[in-house]
């Protein structure tokens, strides 16, 4: 596999981050299922191959199991470019959308976060479950790889009961360093961003179940930690934000894990200092890291402009083929 090397006419970080937003592809015919989840919610799964008696056959292709970022769903352009890839290759592909991101707002005051491993493990084991012949592959980007990769480290060697391997993308594994990092410089107009999504839906969720948070301190809240803790951290069982980030980061989790993984991440990524990374010695000896120099967040577009979003389905899809 050809190492990533950003195209000349992309520098730098920012613009190896936004630019596949310009450029993402059109949406795949997904085929939706909907599970009702243990506790009276529900999630909304897209396959790009429908689920189907397949799962009897002993010959059944694999299936690679994505996970979005924050505020992300099957339409994000990492999602769609990971499905097309696997499809293409005879895989079946499905994209996991997590709580109130697939257009409709779920049940629960709950949602999502970024340490729910609790939630990965329901998701994988019903899938293990209903396609018992397959290899299962899951892929978590940003938020989803941060959540996967903290379930990989707690369950240890009995994550294989529900996987074959795994893959991180731009995972955010030490959440306070990335929220602070976001709230600097440049890189707020992420925070911007997030902050429009997640107080929009907060409202929505006021709407339904008044007085569950503090709606003047949501409204207020300039950056991701203000927001967390009035609205994420109380919703999800945390005492706030600093509480919150410390335990639903995957880096302590790192060492424990057991089945093979590709940590892939850009050191220029603006979400994380590179600082933050995780060193060689603090991940399990089944963990092959992959830190290019360049790529952005979740970016690595290769080729003359307007560019391609290749490179990261086909580094991902190699590692699954040829290097587990």
């Amino acid at each position: 596999m050809i190492p990533y090397r950003a195209p000349g006419w992309l520098p730098g970080g920012h613009l190896q981050t936004i630019h596949p937003l310009l450029i993402r592809p059109d949406a795949l015919p997904y085929d939706r299922q909907r599970w009702e989840t243990p506790d009276g919610d529900f999630i909304d799964l897209d396959w790009l191959a429908a689920p189907g008696g397949a799962s009897a056959q002993h010959d059944a292709p694999p299936l690679l199991v994505v996970f979005h970022g924050l505020e992300g769903s099957s339409n994000s352009h990492y999602v769609l470019t990971l499905l097309a890839a696997a499809a293409a290759i005879g895989w079946a592909a499905v994209a996991v959308n997590f709580r109130g991101c697939s257009g409709e707002s779920n049940r629960l005051p709950r949602a999502y976060h970024s340490g729910d491993s609790e939630e990965i493990d329901w998701i994988l084991r019903r899938l293990r479950a209903a396609f018992p012949a397959r290899r299962h592959y899951a892929v978590g980007v940003s938020l989803g790889g941060n959540a996967l990769l903290k379930w990989l480290g707690e369950r240890g060697t009995a994550a294989s009961t529900c996987l074959h391997a795994a893959a991180a993308v731009s995972a955010p594994v030490d959440l306070a360093a990335c929220g602070h990092h976001l709230a600097r410089g440049c890189n707020r107009i992420y925070t911007w961003h997030f902050l429009h999504s997640l107080k929009r839906n907060a409202a929505s969720k006021l709407r339904r179940y008044p007085g569950l948070f503090d709606e003047r301190r949501m409204r207020a809240a300039r950056n991701l930690y203000e927001f967390d803790d009035v609205v994420t951290a109380p919703l999800h069982g945390f005492a706030g934000a600093d509480d919150y980030w410390r335990r639903a980061s995957s880096k302590q989790w790192l060492a424990g894990i057991r089945l093979p993984t590709l940590l892939l991440h850009a050191v220029n990524d603006p979400f994380l200092p590179p600082q933050a990374l995780p060193a060689p010695g603090q991940v399990g000896g089944s963990v092959r890291i992959d830190f290019p120099r360049q790529g952005g967040h979740v970016g690595f577009v290769t080729g003359s402009p307007p560019g391609q979003l290749v490179w990261l389905p086909q580094r991902i899809l190699h590692y699954f083929q040829h290097e587990v």
